[in-house]
């Protein structure tokens, strides 16, 4: 398949990262999804997340118009849950609720608020094809002044819709990593759901 370039700035990558964040043990039905409709999926957000960053529009407007991206393009609440992990499990519906809206808005100002690190550079589409139980669509970000690393976006459909579960960066399993940075805020505070969700409000 031929190789599809974006041209990027490296804010944009950082925003590109952070809207791929997703989660979950998702499998796909094949009849509904396929290699290409998930190399399209991640077409499609690169080229949006790069409109956002071209606009010139403030901070505030890019990371409102951000997470407009993650929750049209994730399905946040299994991303949420898969976020929280085991503690997911004895949560009421209305704390997973309100957990879930908190962690939508911090993991985009998280996130968001890196663009300004990623100056010149873009992000090639390579490949893309199944794994496992689900898509992954295979991609090079190449950034000024730095050395091009490996970007391994998994996509799927299980929960009705085209959406990211993950993404791989060099290896690195960013679901992964906000489970591990979200268990270790609920252990700051002491276990308590309700207090991590007042938290996640104010990073």
């Amino acid at each position: 398949m031929k190789t599809k370039v974006f041209t990027y700035s490296r804010r944009g990558v950082s925003l590109a990262l952070a809207a791929s964040l997703t989660v979950g043990a998702w499998h796909t039905s094949a009849a509904a999804f396929d290699v290409s409709t998930a190399r399209t999926l991640v077409d499609k957000v690169v080229a949006e997340i790069n409109a956002i960053i071209d606009s010139g529009d403030s901070e505030p407007k890019m990371l409102a118009d951000f997470e407009s991206i993650f929750v049209r393009y994730a399905d946040v609440p299994i991303i949420a849950r898969s976020a929280l992990g085991i503690a997911a499990k004895s949560a009421s519906s209305a704390q997973l609720n309100a957990f879930t809206r908190v962690f939508q808005g911090y993991i985009s100002r998280k996130y968001g608020r890196r663009f300004r690190e990623f100056i010149g550079g873009r992000i090639e589409v390579t490949d893309a094809q199944p794994l496992k139980s689900y898509f992954e669509v295979v991609s090079i970000a190449i950034l000024k002044d730095a050395q091009p690393f490996d970007l391994r976006w998994h996509v799927s459909s299980k929960s009705g819709q085209d959406r990211f579960f993950n993404l791989v960066i060099e290896g690195v399993n960013l679901l992964t990593v906000e489970r591990v940075e979200i268990g270790a805020l609920l252990d700051k505070n002491k276990g308590n759901l309700d207090a991590l969700i007042e938290n996640l409000k104010r990073i």
